[in-house]
């Protein structure tokens, strides 16, 4: 099958999905939805999803069925993430979807920490993009959220960013600017970039951000500190800018965090 011929199938299953229940004749094979999910069921580090204009789930991919603790795919379909997910967290995934809808913008490379009912937890690159009928008609959303791999530090191209790694590492709560660390590291701001994009996957902007929240998360579990202090201490000199990069990055408030998750060990960091 094309993939002008896969797309159209898919917009017109989309279209079925979205009709009132006493319209369908009867529900679509789920395994022939879309040529594609086989290929993302054999990516553990991917998950995979394409859902109405209702925000619900009508494909997903084995690593998201298996991430939220359910037995298959069947138990996703047709739901929502507020529906799948923790009450707070599923109400921040399922705004964000629709947002989506609405506006038409897509999401692109954002760094997130996700959680997942299971207890995992874990660092990824989130991209959301709408989907469009051959009339330009939003009718539904696809994305995926690809884990973050540890990174290499025996590289040689790590050797040569390994001061301004440490630096940023332990001096987050001071501010930092990337054209520095390139000095630091003898680099071009655009070959220390390519370093670390190699490095990491992440740009190096996404690397102070990931750190500084890898801290905020640590100090919001295990500690008693006002919300202002954390801010301060991962380097935000403004509480509002701290809260809202916070809630972009998780989903939730420093607060709803805390609320959620403080002081409870079984979330694990992948």
């Amino acid at each position: 099958m094309s993939i002008s011929a896969a797309k159209t199938r898919l917009l017109a299953q989309l279209r079925y999905v979205d009709m009132h229940p006493d319209d369908q004749q009867e529900r679509p094979d789920l395994d022939t939805m879309y040529s594609a999910e086989a290929l993302f069921d054999c990516l553990p580090d991917v998950v995979f999803f394409i859902k109405n204009t209702r925000c619900e789930y009508v494909v997903v991919n084995q690593t998201l069925v298996e991430r939220c603790g359910r037995h298959s795919k069947s138990d996703l379909i047709g739901h929502t993430a507020d529906e799948v997910f923790p009450f707070a967290l599923g109400n921040s995934y399922r705004a964000q979807d629709e947002e989506v809808l609405r506006s038409g913008v897509a999401i692109r490379n954002q760094l997130e920490l996700h959680f997942y009912p299971t207890g995992r937890r874990g660092w990824c690159l989130t991209n959301k993009f709408p989907l469009r009928s051959d009339d330009g008609n939003i009718v539904g959303l696809h994305g995926l959220s690809k884990d973050l791999q540890a990174a290499n530090e025996r590289s040689e191209d790590f050797s040569q960013v390994a001061e301004a790694v440490e630096r940023i590492r332990s001096g987050y709560d001071q501010p930092v600017q990337v054209s520095e660390l390139a000095a630091s590291a003898g680099l071009s701001v655009y070959q220390f970039e390519q370093r670390i994009r190699r490095i990491f996957q992440l740009t190096a902007g996404q690397l102070i951000q990931k750190i500084r929240m890898d801290a905020a998360v640590e100090q919001l579990l295990e500690s008693d500190d006002s919300v202002a202090t954390i801010a301060m201490k991962c380097g935000y000199s403004d509480q509002s800018a701290f809260a809202r990069k916070f809630r972009e990055t998780a989903g939730l408030s420093p607060l709803g965090y805390r609320r959620a998750f403080g002081r409870m060990t079984h979330f694990r960091v992948k």
